[in-house]
């Protein structure tokens, strides 16, 4: 395999204030599945962006070659046209539109601006075959799984006739399961000749199924490396991305744990926000102590996030009852400021939707959960507040170049950092993290261990929800297990083992 379907050459992007691409060189083989990865920041997701067009041609410096010729993309649709498909990491799929609908939204089967509507179920049944998928080509998007909305976008992919896939953190958001199912699926479409480029944070998975590994830093290539002739590690890797040896994924902690409860959930449930007949939670009971760090494990659908947010201000759910105690004395929540109120904060799996107002500062995003502190008789002190930001950017090393920076425009990891960072505006006594590290790399993990390590040793109490064992078991000193939305283990850490938690969390309670 040496024939070239793409090569970039010295491209350069700069935004207001930041250089994303510094002279990146760039080069996939014909039929094989190119990993791409670096830190949050490194420029990954903007040199796709330069390759499909979504930055056009004239907003970028050097070139691009597919199949042998230039290429001058003015918009997505002309890289499409010629097979050059990414699937961002944010899916694009309207939930109120059927299978079919949104695998051909833009791309109508249509005689005569008339959709063929049989025709373009039968082609959507196809594409579905391709991918795995048994759903009816009608089903609205919004009443299947984040692993099959994956697989959907995929399908929609093969719709207009891909040469080249580029994935966006694909499994970013799904189970191992599903994770394994389309690593899988992209074995396969490789078998039959189609080239892949992946973006992923997740090293054990590109080691897996790649061929080739490109590592991005600052915004430049540092390295490609094969990944059979080199036999890589997920060491040399690692080092490469942050510019420094990781020995150690979790940093080293100072353990400052009370024996003093400070939170605790008692014969906690909740029903279905629209369901009201379905019971999501049952009878949960949980505590934390001061200066512990507890985690939650359980499968997609366990009710890991519905625990959650039912608990912070009932923002989920229907008849929800159970006791929420704090510091031995019982509390009522009705809505998040009264959690707030009472020292709870509550970091969403979701930082784009539920976290962050993206289009505004940064200054703006750290202060907003707690606007008392920074006013006078209710009006904005704003010297204050800039004061403050900027001694929250300090304290917790926001990349940024200044707090008036729009918060869209940070990294994954940075992006995470500002949402921390605006409930430790509120200075916590309990804080709900659901998701911490989801979507960013090593290097900002370990940044994020040791802020959520420094919280616990002044004596904050931690729920940390995770999908990833090896996170929980690296971070916490107890785990809970959930499965169907009931406790089903409570595990202290030096009896956890990733088979021990799999174990109670597909340990069914039901008769």
């Amino acid at each position: 395999m040496t024939e070239t379907i793409l090569e970039m050459k010295g491209i350069t992007k700069t935004f207001p204030g930041v250089k994303a691409l510094d002279d990146v060189n760039f080069k996939v083989k014909t039929g094989e599945i190119h990993a791409l990865i670096g830190e949050n920041g490194a420029g990954k997701s903007t040199l796709m962006k330069v390759l499909s067009g979504v930055h056009p041609y004239g907003t970028y410096d050097g070139s691009i070659f597919f199949q042998d010729k230039e290429c001058q993309f003015k918009n997505i649709n002309e890289s499409e046209e010629l097979g050059i498909v990414i699937i961002h990491q944010e899916l694009a799929l309207i939930p109120e539109l059927s299978i079919a609908e949104n695998i051909f939204l833009g791309n109508e089967q249509a005689r005569n601006g008339i959709i063929n509507w049989n025709e373009t179920i039968v082609e959507t049944r196809k594409l579905l075959d391709k991918v795995g998928l048994k759903l009816d080509p009608q089903e609205k998007i919004k009443n299947i799984g984040v692993g099959q909305q994956q697989l959907v976008e995929i399908a929609k992919a093969l719709s207009k006739r891909v040469k080249l896939l580029i994935l966006d953190e694909p499994t970013a958001a799904l189970n191992e399961e599903d994770s394994e199912n389309l690593l899988n699926l992209l074995l396969d479409f490789k078998k039959q000749g189609m080239t892949s480029i992946m973006i992923s944070h997740k090293l054990k998975e590109l080691l897996k199924v790649s061929d080739t590994i490109t590592v991005l830093r600052d915004g430049q290539t540092i390295q490609t490396y094969g990944v059979e002739e080199n036999q890589i590690t997920e060491n040399i890797i690692i080092k490469d991305m942050v510019g420094r040896d990781l020995s150690n994924l979790f940093p080293d902690r100072t353990y400052n744990i009370k024996e003093n409860i400070v939170f605790e959930i008692k014969n906690w449930s909740a029903y279905h926000p629209l369901d009201t007949d379905k019971q999501i939670l049952h009878d949960v009971n949980l505590h934390v102590k001061q200066g512990e760090i507890i985690g939650i494990a359980g499968l997609m659908g366990a009710g890991r996030t519905e625990l959650a947010m039912s608990v912070f201000g009932k923002s989920y759910g229907k008849k929800i009852s159970g006791q929420l105690f704090k510091d031995g004395n019982e509390i009522t929540f009705n809505e998040v400021t009264d959690a707030v109120k009472h020292g709870l904060a509550y970091v969403s799996e979701n930082r784009k939707e539920y976290g962050l107002i993206l289009m505004d500062s940064v200054k703006n995003n750290l202060t907003l959960a707690n606007l008392n502190k920074i006013s006078n008789n209710n009006i904005l002190d704003t010297s204050k507040e800039v004061v403050e930001a900027e001694t929250l950017k300090s304290k917790i090393n926001i990349k940024a170049p200044t707090i008036q920076q729009r918060t869209v425009n940070l990294s994954g990891g940075n992006q995470q950092k500002v949402v921390l960072g605006k409930w430790m505006f509120t200075d916590p006594d309990v804080l709900i993290l659901d998701e911490p590290t989801r979507g960013i790399d090593v290097g900002a993990k370990f940044e994020i261990y040791k802020l959520i390590n420094e919280l616990a040793e002044q004596g904050k109490s931690i729920i940390m929800i995770s999908s990833e064992l090896p996170e929980l078991l690296g971070m916490c000193d107890r785990i809970y297990t959930l499965c169907e939305g009931k406790i089903t283990g409570n595990i202290d850490r030096k009896d956890a083992d990733q088979e021990t938690l799999m174990t109670y969390m597909t340990q069914s309670w039901r008769s």
